[in-house]
């Protein structure tokens, strides 16, 4: 039997480390979803213009890499608390975005909110989009920042492309972020 002394960090270790990280799991699959996102794929598939290679661009590609991952993840009960997580790596990183781009601190939540609205909404698009390419490319569409003469196809493309590699890869490849094409 352990005592409550041996159970909790000594003051040392709760001062200079010891510290857990939460999102140490899905820390990796965060970094390569944004790495895919950031890909010149999605900007110029097969030469051709895709998305606008903006900032808000930027945040459409992630948002669809991202829900792509979260879709995913969430037909697996072991991987429910990982989405949780990984959701919550977005929301972090949004924040840092913000607050590097001048938003001040009280208007931040306000901001987080919309995009965690933008989000579900296009969690929600790309779910019932997923059954057929042109319902994907519809969908595209409507949710991306597209540069003019974008190539709706190829990005369609590329998304079930990416989709497909999520789907195919076990729970610790894609937590692991091995989700390379």
């Amino acid at each position: 039997m352990t005592s409550a002394a041996q159970q909790k960090p000594s003051l040392f270790s709760r001062l200079f480390g010891g510290k857990s990280d939460d999102y140490a799991a899905v820390r990796p699959l965060w970094h390569a979803l944004v790495a895919a996102a950031r890909s010149r794929e999605w900007y110029a598939p097969g030469g051709r213009p895709g998305i606008a290679d903006t900032l808000a661009g930027r945040f459409d590609a992630i948002t669809l890499v991202l829900s792509l991952a979260l879709l995913r993840m969430e037909g697996t009960e072991a991987l429910r608390l990982p989405s949780v997580r990984l959701t919550e790596l977005f929301v972090t990183d949004m924040d840092g975005q913000l607050r590097e781009s001048g938003v001040g601190d009280l208007v931040v939540g306000k901001h987080i909110g919309r995009l965690m609205s933008v989000l579900g909404g296009r969690l929600g698009a790309y779910r019932a989009a997923l059954g057929g390419e042109a319902d994907l490319a519809a969908a595209l569409e409507r949710n991306l920042t597209l540069a003019p003469g974008a190539d709706l196809a190829a990005l369609a493309q590329g998304a079930r492309e990416l989709a497909d590699h999520l789907a195919a890869l076990d729970d610790t490849a894609l937590l692991e972020g091995r989700i390379a094409l």
